[in-house]
């Protein structure tokens, strides 16, 4: 296994060749496919950089809420039926500060640039203080 370049390096510099080199010279509905592709690895690499992380968060707060590990899939089954069930309750303030944290964590893979998201981070980050 190599150490260098990291997968996600290769994926940025596959999407700026498609950006830089590739769009610009192709006839629209390719450029458009380009484009698709390019805004594809550029979610790839996301997830790489920072979506393990974060999904390892998710089931570090998932566990603290049900009391007991597991895996990330079922915790999340468990703890929607939880909430089904009554048995936990979405105003409970840490069950509420796991849902925007998962939230706004899954969108900073998938939509980083979305309005709302950016909105409500500089919100919560006023809220606690942080610059």
């Amino acid at each position: 296994m190599q150490d260098r370049p990291h997968a996600a390096a290769i994926l940025a510099a596959v999407a700026a060749f498609l950006r830089e080199a590739a769009i610009p010279n192709l006839p629209p509905r390719e450029a458009f496919d380009a484009r698709v592709a390019a805004n594809a690895l550029d979610l790839v690499q996301r997830q790489i950089s920072s979506g393990f992380t974060r999904e390892a968060l998710e089931q570090d707060r998932l566990q603290t809420l049900l009391g007991h590990d597991g895996g990330l899939a079922d915790l999340n089954t468990e703890f929607a039926l939880e909430l089904r069930e009554g048995r936990l309750d979405a105003s409970d303030p840490s069950v509420s500060e796991h849902l925007w944290a998962t939230t706004l964590d899954k969108l900073a893979v998938d939509q980083p640039r979305y309005s709302a998201y950016l909105r409500t981070l500089q919100e919560r980050q006023a809220a606690s203080g942080e610059n």
